[in-house]
């Protein structure tokens, strides 16, 4: 059964921040009921506290997989690390972070990729998919700014030049920042060709 209070202040807000402080959680793992927004009497004569119940959120069966089979990988390595887990559009996003952990990512993300996919495999043993999001140090965060600043440098030049530009391989979430980057732009295009582990993303007119 998931862990709730109820709690109390002069406004939600206070009233919120009480109950989490009790609880010892951040606001993005309770649910929040708003049970009395509380009234405000003259010179706070009549007036009444606001009241609010705090839920602890359960923690997807996904994301208890995750956890443990991530914790398995990094304690057989010698190494510790923090981990969160949360569900976005669908998708099981999981954050690591810790020190020397840059070998779990490997050359342009090579490892990182192979740990998410390994991750995929541990948690989908049943009839429900759920995909799986890996991101260490926040990586995936600098690569993709990374790839999009390169997508408009090079968009740039081929709509001046003419000429198209085939970049180096890349796997196919790289693949897709490029395209999402380049997609409205009004001059050029992209497309994708060759084989994995070797397919390319062009930028042409």
């Amino acid at each position: 059964m998931s862990k709730s209070i109820e709690a109390t202040g002069k406004t939600v807000d206070e009233a919120i921040f009480s109950g989490l402080d009790l609880m010892g959680l951040n606001i993005d793992e309770v649910d929040i009921e708003i049970l009395d927004e509380g009234t405000k009497g003259l010179f706070g004569i009549g007036s009444s506290k606001s009241k609010v119940r705090l839920t602890k959120r359960e923690e997807m069966e996904s994301a208890v997989k995750a956890k443990e089979f991530l914790s398995g990988v990094i304690e057989r390595m010698s190494m510790d690390a923090e981990m969160e887990a949360f569900e976005e559009e669908g998708i099981l996003k999981i954050k690591m972070k810790g020190q020397q952990l840059g070998v779990l990512i490997g050359r342009r993300g090579e490892t990182l990729d192979a740990l998410q996919y390994l991750t995929s495999l541990a948690i989908n043993r049943g009839s429900v998919y759920t995909r799986v999001q890996l991101d260490i140090g926040n990586y995936r965060m600098g690569r993709e700014e990374t790839l999009r600043r390169l997508a408009c440098h090079l968009a740039g030049k081929v709509a001046r030049t003419g000429e198209e530009v085939t970049l180096e391989p890349m796997n196919p979430y790289e693949r897709r920042v490029l395209h999402a980057a380049l997609q409205d732009h009004p001059q050029v295009k992209t497309y994708s060709d060759g084989e994995e582990p070797n397919r390319r993303v062009t930028i042409s007119l």
